[in-house]
């Protein structure tokens, strides 16, 4: 059955039963490009999407609400977002399992990616209401200064991998600025993103946020319509790349972050067993389908082996299973297709000469799920150094130097992060001037603290997706010049 609209902030059951049936070219991480090379019969998981009619509707409600959004206070902006962060709270619990369900992604860890979601709205909510203009230094008698202005109708387009904090960052980002949303979570994990949209729409006036379901064919309709201003997108580095072109022939904005190849690199000198924990987080959390996973690892020659020794053993210690039962540490893939993807990188890569110290195989369980994998040997040319896996795979390359691995981990299309492991301060400067990416991070795979902002890098996007420097991405400024008119000029 396709799914109902929200139009005006509420579901609307007038589009029941009009959805389409579209046509993709798939990209590994969300939201893919049209293409009129595949026919349905192609494509038998395409999902049913709204319609030309409802995509424009839901364009023209969120332009007609923009005008009483945009002049409501910031503290009354603030006080939705904060209403929706305690609704997002106290229904954690059901979107832990609407996302372990529909995506397999661990019931703890789902639940803690609701949680993160309520953050950031909340996170919002107080720096939106900072500094929005400044004043400036005019002649006497005048008054000058800059305002920063809602931009308009945001489109945010966000993927399956990690939905909610992707969703409530950009749309407590959009919202809380002044301007309206129209909001279209990816069509591999639909029902939490209807579900999270649902509880802050609930929290809005009318038409400020609109929600359609449907796959890259609505995404498309969406990019291309002249009342959006601003798309934001966190997906595929394909579509983010059609996105910024077609916002760039028109004039909008384009906030798009998208895939990375992300490197680690070890450090002759550190705890072999450290590092292969480090390594095992980053590359097999969530199945390695997170946009900042480890995709590619540089290891100093002079603690390979002993690394790799404790890598494979953590990799064989993980628990497929349920992913609500709290014994389980490994969870599936997203569905057959990401599957697809993650083994011919991986048979791509043994045919070119890398061996599989363990893993390189599916697992015996109903669904999508592949063994955490550990390759060696691996160089670059090879797609699962060079290319988004989102995969359990974790593909090594020793060196023989700090500064060979700094080179190669420097190297790609990506710009997205990177995480460096070494006890050598001066190597940890080195490698935060020299990687040309968004985020370093040093000694810990995962982690940083409330209030950062980053700017990916080359393929990676453009743009500062999260954090407080978001806030400037969706406004624009306005300078202002009034001087009084002279008592000689006035009437009477």
């Amino acid at each position: 059955m396709p799914l109902a609209t929200v139009v005006a902030g509420r579901f609307d059951q007038r589009f029941l039963g009009q959805g389409a049936r579209v046509t993709t070219t798939l990209t590994p991480q969300d939201t893919p490009v049209p293409s009129p090379a595949l026919d349905a019969a192609d494509a038998p998981d395409a999902a049913e999407a709204a319609g030309a009619a409802q995509v424009a509707a839901a364009v023209e409600g969120a332009a007609d609400a923009a005008r009483g959004w945009r002049r409501t206070s910031p503290g009354d902006r603030a006080a939705a977002l904060r209403e929706a962060a305690a609704q997002v709270r106290a229904h954690a619990d059901d979107l832990a399992g609407a996302l372990c369900d529909t995506t397999g992604k661990l019931l703890r860890d789902a639940r803690g990616s609701a949680l993160v979601a309520a953050e950031l709205l909340d996170e919002a909510a107080v720096t939106g209401l900072g500094a929005t203009g400044r004043t400036l230094a005019g002649g006497s008698g005048a008054l000058d200064w800059v305002r920063a202005e809602p931009r308009g109708v945001v489109a945010v387009l966000t993927p399956w991998n990690d939905p909610y904090p992707a969703a409530a960052g950009l749309l407590a980002a959009a919202l809380v600025t002044g301007n309206t949303v129209v909001h279209k979570p990816s069509e591999r994990s639909l029902e939490p993103g209807l579900q999270l949209a649902r509880l802050v729409a609930g929290c809005l006036p009318d038409g400020v946020l609109q929600l359609l379901s449907g796959d890259g064919a609505v995404g498309a309709l969406l990019v291309q319509d002249p009342r959006v201003d601003v798309v934001a997108h966190v997906g595929s580095s394909a579509t983010g790349a059609w996105i910024r072109q077609q916002c760039a022939a028109r004039g909008a904005k384009a906030i798009v972050e998208n895939g990375g190849k992300d490197a680690l690199l070890v450090d002759a000198g550190v705890d072999p067993r450290w590092a292969a924990e480090q390594i095992a987080i980053g590359a097999f959390t969530n199945a390695g389908q997170l946009c900042t996973s480890v995709e590619r690892v540089y290891l100093h020659e002079a603690v390979a082996d002993a690394v790799l020794e404790e890598l494979v053993r953590v990799a064989e210690e993980l628990r497929p299973g349920d992913p609500r039962a709290p014994e389980t540490t490994l969870c599936r893939l997203v569905d057959e297709r990401q599957l697809h993807v993650v083994e011919q990188q991986v048979e791509s890569a043994l045919e070119a000469g890398a061996s599989a110290l363990t893993g390189a195989r599916r697992l015996d369980l109903p669904g999508a799920w592949y063994a955490p994998t550990v390759l060696t040997g691996c160089r670059p040319g090879m797609a699962v150094m060079d290319e988004e896996t989102f995969g359990p795979v974790a593909p090594v390359m020793r060196v023989p130097s700090w500064q060979e691995a700094l080179w190669e981990a420097d190297s790609g299309r990506y710009g997205l992060a990177a995480t460096v492991l070494t006890a050598d301060p001066q190597h940890a400067m080195e490698a935060v001037e020299v990687l040309d990416v968004g985020t370093v991070k040093v000694n810990a795979v995962f982690g940083g603290a409330p209030g950062g902002s980053a700017d990916p890098r080359r393929a990676s996007g453009q743009g500062r997706g999260y954090g407080p420097d978001l806030l400037g991405e969706l406004t624009q400024l306005k300078a202002v010049h009034w001087e009084p008119v002279s008592s000689e000029l006035r009437d009477g």
